[in-house]
């Protein structure tokens, strides 16, 4: 298993001031809870690729960055309106 030290673009490091609301939203929102383990399980598939433990054809690997990247804009957006919110 790999260490979340050594995985970049965890959702703490990409929204390193939103680190309670994120929390929060994980809590009180059952379709963010989703979208973060989603981003969570994708974003480790392709550290893995990345890495070469799962050496994939480089079509796989942009397929699966837009993949997150879709999801990381809808959790952006979440994010955005709960700091809006307050």
């Amino acid at each position: 298993m790999l260490d979340n030290r050594n995985t970049p673009n965890e959702l703490d490091e990409m929204f390193p001031g939103a680190k309670a609301i994120i929390h929060g939203l994980k809590l009180s929102d059952s379709h963010f809870a989703k979208l973060a383990d989603r981003y969570h399980e994708l974003n480790r598939e392709i550290h893995r690729m990345e890495t070469n433990i799962e050496p994939v054809s480089d079509e796989t690997m942009e397929n699966e960055r837009k993949k997150r990247l879709q999801v990381l804009d809808e959790i952006s957006e979440i994010i955005a309106k709960a700091s809006a919110q307050g």
